[in-house]
This record gives structure tokens, C-alpha cells and sequence, in this order.
């Protein structure tokens, strides 16, 4: 009974529909045999062609799919965009001109000829101007094009330090007022937009607080000899308590297990920071607003003024046996941790050499900071491990002139490159540390696949 009903369908559609398509297809005949006398030839062409579009259409929705073949559907949708295509871009035939348009005046007013850029004809006989070729400039010049686009706006270069010494200066006069039992000594300012090294924006600085230490209460113990067994960090252990009991140094209140812990002095300056100082009053005095970061593990401010928005880290500092030594300890249960830095031994370092033989180091400095600045892949290595790197191979590569700048540039990446497969990376100052211990692998694998393709064409880091 199925087969009945569906051979009974077929019939009546290719009955009924068949019967309409040859009748179009008479009509068709019969104005593709009178087009050329009634349009004329381009007329006559463009009825053909559409005509022909549309009996495809029509011939390929009639007939019989083959139901076997699942690209069929496919097919003919493809083939219905191509016809369409077709109709679009026949010639359109000339307008007809209509009675009022005779009484306009041939001559037209003349109009700027516009060039077709594909190509245009020459008169004979005029003189032809040869283009000059584009110029490709070199990595060199290309370099020195962007050291320029790096500066600092010279409103935030005068308005950020004037504005951070005025908060600095606030701060320690309440912790004076509010804590004169510590001894803290005279708070100064860091960072790279003091040393000229800063790019793009000044949009951080350091709050530096030193914490004075009686040398004879104190004695400083490696991390290699602690549970963590890395030497970038050190302890501070309290001595001589048989001698010296609790209370003869300011600083014993922040003792955990005999150490001086870097996280309760934090935790200390922070319930400070938070609930005990008058930012608004001290912000109004000063022109603008200053809110401390709450959620922030670090002691940290945020101040916006009308024309800049500046952020503010503050670091407890201890300077002993020619250490400098920062209250960031790191991740985990160990708390009475401190952090070597050496970010004066290193901004000293380059400023030496560059003055030994007016070299560019500050220069390629500034330019690969900024790169690693403005693409988040490379924000860790921007800084100490992008200058260890340049002071690396100033003990190898002699010429560091401007006009060295690309050949230097050049060998910075690969030296990164290569640091970046072995996962070490030297410290310049203490060859027992390595500045990529606390990178994950994924972080160390996107950067090297930034700086890889960059070894080629460096210039894809200066877009």
C-alpha cells in the first residue's frame, strides 16, 4: 500500500509540475526569440543569461534526488549560490533615456578624474615619474623608532614621585606618632621610574620602610639551611636570649620560633594601613584619593588623582652583612622567611658599564621592558630576570655602542630562549639561584614560544 500511495504521488507531481515547466519553458522560447527585436543585443544578453539562471533552478529543484548520496543536498545548494551569483553580476543594459533628460546640456561640468588603482593608461608623449620604492628599514632602526614611543607621559614623570613622597612622608609620621617604640629608619622611595628605567606608564613604585636591627641581637641564616633549601631566601634569628631576653629589641614582638617573621610584621602594618590611619584626610590634603588593597597579601595602596592613577607597594627592608632583604615570603606555612633582592646591585651594575664604554644597555633595558610589559605572556620576565640576562652577557660581548643595538637585542632573545628550555636561568650576582625556580612549566613553555618565533622576526615583539 505504501509503494501504491508514493508511485501514485510521483505521478501526480511530475504530471502537474511538468506541465507548468513546459509551459514556462515555451514562454522562455518565445521572449529569448523576440529579445533581440524588442531590447536589442545587450538586452537580448542579459534576458539569456537570467533566464538560463533561472531554468537551472528550476530543473535542478524537479529533478530526482538521489537519496543514496548525502552530498546531493549539499551539492545543490552550492550550485544554487553559483546561479545566483550568475544574475548579480550580469551587465545591467543601459537606462533608457527619458524625454526630460534631452533637454540637459551635453556638456557637463568636468569632474576630478579619480586613478583606478588597479591600473590606469598613460597619454603617449607624457613624461612618466618614476615611484620611488618603499624603504624597509632595518631591526636597528626599527629599534630606535620604538625606544622613542616608550617615554613616560612628562605629566606622570613629575606628578607620580612628587605625589608618592607626600605619602611617604604621611606614613611616617603616623608610624612614628602611632608605633614610636619601633625603629623604623628614614623611608625612601624605588623603582624604575626613579632610575630611568621605567616605560610606558609610571604607574607603581616601591615604599621602602628599613627596619633597624641591633647586629649584636641578629645574625642572618642562608635558606639553603633551612627546610626550603633555597638560597634566595634568609632568616633572621634572635641571639643571645640568655644574655639579652625578650623585650631588649623593639622588634622581639614579631618573633616566631626565635626568627623575626616577615608575615606578622605584615599582618601588623596591614591591620595599620587598614583600620588605624585617616587615608580620606590625608588624601584630601593632598589632592587626591588613597584607599588601601584589603584583599591584597601585599602592603599595598591605591591612589588616583585627576590626571594619574598610581599604585603603591610597601616593603619592609633589613640591610645586614651587605644584604638587602625583603619581608615577601613566599607561598606556604613557612612564615619567618625573607626575600633577597637585588635590584640596587643590579640597576648599579648596568649604569657601571654603560658609563665604561657608553654602551646601550639602559637603552635595550628600557626596549625589552616595555615588550615584556605590553604582552602579558612575558609580564614575569620584564625586570630582574631581562637584566641579569644583559649583565650576563656583558661579560662576553664587548661592544654594547648604539650601533650594536640590533646584534645585542638579537642575542638577548636567543639567550632567553635558551634559558627558557633548560628552565634556569643564573642569577648574575649568586650563581646558586636560579630566577625561574618559581615560573610553573606552562608559564615558562608560553614564553618561549613567544621569544622562539621572535628569534626569526624580532620585529613581531615591536607591534
Amino acid at each position: 500500500m505504501t509503494a501504491f500511495w508514493q508511485q501514485r504521488g510521483r505521478r501526480q507531481e511530475n504530471g502537474g509540475l511538468g506541465s507548468v515547466i513546459d509551459g514556462l519553458g515555451s514562454v522562455f522560447d518565445v521572449l529569448l526569440a523576440n529579445a533581440r527585436l524588442v531590447l536589442g543585443v545587450s538586452g537580448a544578453a542579459v534576458l539569456a543569461i537570467a533566464t538560463l539562471a533561472v531554468k537551472r533552478l528550476i530543473d535542478r529543484a524537479t529533478s530526482p534526488r538521489d537519496e543514496g548520496d548525502p552530498k546531493a543536498e549539499q551539492k545543490s545548494l552550492e550550485e544554487s549560490w553559483q546561479d545566483l551569483a550568475l544574475i548579480k553580476t550580469t551587465p545591467k543594459p543601459p537606462k533608457k533615456q527619458r524625454r526630460e533628460d534631452l533637454s540637459e546640456p551635453l556638456l557637463s561640468p568636468a569632474r576630478p578624474v579619480v586613478p583606478d588603482p588597479r591600473g590606469c593608461s598613460v597619454p603617449l608623449g607624457a613624461p612618466q615619474v618614476k615611484s620611488s620604492p618603499l624603504r624597509c628599514l632595518t631591526l636597528q632602526e626599527k629599534l630606535l623608532s620604538h625606544s622613542s614611543q616608550l617615554a613616560v607621559p612628562e605629566i606622570q614623570a613629575s606628578l607620580v614621585p612628587q605625589l608618592a613622597r607626600s605619602i611617604c612622608t604621611q606614613l611616617q609620621n603616623f608610624l612614628r606618632n602611632k608605633c614610636p617604640e619601633l625603629s623604623f629608619g628614614r623611608f625612601f622611595l624605588r623603582g624604575a621610574l626613579l632610575d630611568g628605567l621605567e616605560v610606558l606608564a609610571a604607574d607603581h613604585i616601591h615604599l621602602m620602610l628599613p627596619v633597624v636591627l641591633d647586629a649584636g641581637l641578629w645574625s642572618l641564616i642562608s635558606g639553603e639551611d633551612t627546610v626550603v633549601r633555597n638560597p634566595q631566601y634568609w632568616m633572621i634569628k634572635r641571639i643571645d636570649l640568655g644574655y639579652f631576653p625578650r623585650g631588649c629589641s623593639p622588634w622581639d614582638r614579631f618573633i616566631v620560633g626565635r626568627y623575626l617573621s616577615s608575615s606578622v610584621l605584615n599582618e601588623t602594618l596591614h591591620k595599620l594601613l587598614v583600620a588605624s590611619i585617616n587615608w580620606p584626610a590625608i588624601g584630601g590634603l593632598l589632592g587626591c584619593a588613597i584607599h588601601p588593597v584589603v584583599a591584597s597579601r601585599e602592603l599595598k595602596l591605591e591612589v588616583k588623582h585627576d590626571q594619574v592613577e598610581l599604585s603603591i607597594t610597601l616593603f619592609p627592608v633589613v640591610e645586614m652583612e651587605d644584604k638587602v632583604l625583603l619581608a615577601v615570603p613566599p607561598e606556604g606555612l613557612v612564615e619567618n622567611l625573607w626575600l633577597e633582592s637585588f635590584y640596587k646591585a643590579e640597576v648599579s651594575r648596568v649604569k657601571e658599564l654603560d658609563a665604561g664604554d657608553s654602551g646601550a644597555r639602559q637603552l635595550c633595558l628600557r626596549i625589552l621592558n616595555g615588550i615584556c610589559r605590553s604582552q602579558p605572556s612575558l609580564h614575569k620576565l620584564g625586570g630582574s630576570p631581562v637584566t641579569h640576562i644583559i649583565l650576563h652577557l656583558s661579560d662576553t660581548a664587548s661592544d654594547w655602542a648604539e650601533e650594536s643595538l640590533a646584534d645585542r637585542f638579537q642575542q638577548v632573545l636567543e639567550e632567553l630562549v635558551a634559558c627558557l628550555e633548560k628552565g634556569v636561568l643564573l642569577c648574575y650576582f649568586n650563581p646558586k639561584i636560579n630566577l625561574f625556580s618559581g615560573l610553573l612549566e606552562e608559564e615558562i613553555d608560553e614564553m618561549g614560544f613567544v621569544l622562539y618565533r621572535a628569534i626569526s622576526e624580532p620585529e613581531l615583539l615591536l607591534k
